[in-house]
């Protein structure tokens, strides 16, 4: 049998134990690690933070809860930043809570408890204690079993639940993969959620349309995407009236990822050949304001969903919106939100090698700086077994001072992150992110670099083996300044000791 199979079985035997079969303790102890041998626990020097100051502050959300707190991606812009800190790596103590499910998006609400969606062998929206990782309650997601986790590509799939966003009622607002859009409210007595509304979409959605995300606009109507066909509607919270357009033509025009939303009921969806702006039309349907067609070369890289970008739009300061494109080498494409602009595209700057670069996961946006990871070679959690890792890579690109250009500032070509959703705090200028070594027990580690200059400031080890991959889940730092990220085996927490 070749390397390459018996990686493959290893992946699918390992993949089963962690994800579907659930001992008695799931839920009530740590992820179970392999033994780390000589794995460092920590490498690198404990940072001093440092600031990063003159960024404008991204608008709150009227609709969302608070800024950093509201979903994967923190806020209406997708930023993937924060102006509170994260941990500095100062007497560090790693936590964990086994699942048996990947709690992929992670929020909180307004008392510091995390809200998560969790997919696996007990899929379902979770209430949890921030520091002792006790679970406070469960409300079970329909349409996940553990049998879909043996389909093809299961572990590129984020419809059904993958997303969500908390509101400013500290309310969970989740797509369902049964086509249904749920409104939970917290009630710890009541086994941690209780319904409030249930909106069923399948009177407009087709078979296989399966619900990718959800937000509202900056006037409350509420937009959602779903995968097949490039679906992008609008739902009356108020009235339940829905409406919908089809941007799909065959293997065209497909959603794999979020949205943004911005300050004036502007809508940004990327499909996997165009990037386009929505405003409500008439009778609130979406309205195409402007669409352009991003450079591609047609390939499939491993490391994406599929042959197009693979990040959510994220929108910055003074009329900005970026996205990756789908060339080779990948490019930083930044364009002009101005339904009149004269010259839609700003910039389009290359980073990373020829034939290993891709992306799966939205660019950090920080006033006009960018950040990009590269995800080049994951195709599922056999990618970073026994030793192996992924094509290393960061880069910050930054827009010129005067609006017309883009600039590459620096790139990381040693640290490999597979493909977790990194984030940026401005508190300790700090980009937290999540990589795998080369060793044969498979430690993941936590991982932090120099906003300013893409250096490895300090690594400390998360665990060792399957269980702490963490397959396309995003960081999020805490109100106490807790990291904590979504694994296969459930959820893993960082923080600097007190």
């Amino acid at each position: 049998m070749s390397p390459k199979f018996l990686r493959r079985a290893a992946s699918v035997a390992a993949a089963l134990a962690t994800c579907f079969l659930v001992p008695a303790s799931a839920g009530a102890g740590p992820i179970p690690s392999v033994p780390p041998l000589d794995v460092p626990e920590f490498l690198g020097d404990p940072a001093t933070a440092d600031p990063i100051l003159g960024i404008p502050a991204i608008p709150q959300h009227p609709f969302l809860a608070p800024n950093g707190n509201a979903g994967i991606h923190n806020d209406g812009w997708m930023s993937d930043t924060y102006t509170r800190p994260g941990p500095l790596g100062v007497g560090t103590t790693v936590n964990s809570l086994f699942l048996a499910s990947e709690c992929g998006s992670v929020a909180f609400d307004r008392a510091g408890r995390i809200i998560a969606t969790c997919i696996g062998a007990q899929p379902g929206l979770y209430l949890i204690h921030p520091r002792s990782l006790q679970v406070l309650g469960k409300y079970p997601l329909p349409g996940k079993n553990p049998v879909d986790l043996l389909k093809p590509g299961a572990f590129t799939n984020f419809g059904g639940g993958a997303y969500f966003y908390v509101d400013k009622q500290d309310r969970a607002v989740v797509g369902t993969a049964t086509g249904h859009i749920l409104v939970l409210a917290e009630n710890p007595a009541a086994n941690g959620f209780t319904l409030v509304r249930d909106y069923d979409l399948n009177t407009v959605l087709r078979p296989g349309e399966t619900l990718n995300s959800a937000l509202p606009d900056a006037n409350g109507l509420l937009w959602f995407v779903a995968k097949a066909s490039g679906v992008v509607g609008t739902l009356d919270l108020e009235t339940g009236a829905t409406q919908v357009i089809r941007l799909g033509n065959g293997a065209e025009g497909q959603i794999q990822n979020s949205f943004a939303v911005g300050a004036n009921g502007d809508v940004y969806v990327a499909t996997n050949r165009e990037l386009l702006r929505f405003d409500a039309g008439p009778g609130k349907t979406p309205a195409i304001t402007w669409r352009v067609t991003y450079a591609n070369g047609g390939q499939h890289k491993p490391g994406q969903v599929d042959d197009g970008t693979g990040t959510t739009p994220t929108v910055l300061p003074d009329g900005f919106v970026a996205i990756t494109d789908n060339s080779d080498p990948m490019n930083v494409v930044v364009y002009r939100t101005a339904p009149n602009a004269a010259q839609r595209q700003v910039c389009s700057v290359p980073v990373f090698d020829r034939g290993a670069s891709s992306t799966e996961n939205s660019l950090i946006g920080a006033g006009r700086s960018l950040i990009v990871e590269n995800n080049y070679g994951y195709t599922g959690p056999d990618a970073t077994m026994l030793g192996a890792t992924t094509t290393p890579g960061f880069a910050r690109v930054d827009i010129d001072d005067d609006g017309n250009g883009c600039h590459l500032v620096w790139t990381n070509s040693t640290e490999a992150a597979p493909t977790v959703v990194p984030k940026l705090s401005l508190a300790t200028g700090l980009i937290y992110t999540y990589t795998k070594g080369t060793q044969a027990t498979d430690p993941w580690y936590w991982t932090t670099l120099d906003f300013r200059t893409g250096e490895l400031v300090w690594k400390r080890l998360s665990g060792s083996g399957v269980g702490f991959n963490n397959n396309y889940a995003g960081i999020a730092l805490g109100p106490d300044g807790t990291a904590y990220l979504g694994t296969l085996g459930g959820l893993v927490s960082l923080r600097d000791g007190r």
